[in-house]
């Protein structure tokens, strides 16, 4: 691996801690190695700690980066010194995906919400029909 090809890259955490840094090739390393080493590496004591690759974003010269491209290709070409470190803000998005027990009380929760509307709607339809038999009813007097 030539030496031009190497860089060295630093994850800015969300409290400003860092992780790395940490020297990789520009044209091997995937956007999706650096989230595997990220997870790996992830600081314990934290009150936010990402789970699964899936969970974190990457930020490099205010853009988010894709899995599928590689180091170099997200680099950009002004702005950094020969040398440097490049810094890469990592942003964590916990999934917010549902147990099978949490689904199935949710449904089960609008569905009586459900059942209590139609329920209300018909107590109303009701009073609104006996109300006109005793207005009538009261007429006919």
């Amino acid at each position: 691996m030539p030496e031009e090809d190497l860089v060295d890259i630093k994850f800015r955490l969300y409290d400003g801690s860092d992780i790395g840094p940490f020297r990789c090739s520009s044209s091997t390393s995937t956007v999706d190695m650096l989230k595997q080493r990220v997870v790996s590496d992830w600081p314990r004591g934290k009150t936010i700690t990402p789970k699964v690759v899936n969970e974190i974003k990457l930020i490099s010269s205010g853009k988010v980066l894709d899995n599928n491209k590689t180091v170099g290709q997200c680099r950009t070409p002004f702005g950094e010194v020969a040398g440097g470190v490049i810094i890469m803000h990592v942003v964590v998005q916990p999934s917010l995906a549902k147990t099978k027990t949490d689904f199935v009380s949710d449904v089960h929760m609008v569905i009586t919400v459900v059942l209590l509307e139609v329920s209300i709607l018909w107590l109303l339809d009701y009073k609104i029909i006996f109300k006109d038999i005793i207005v009538t009813s009261m007429w006919k007097m």
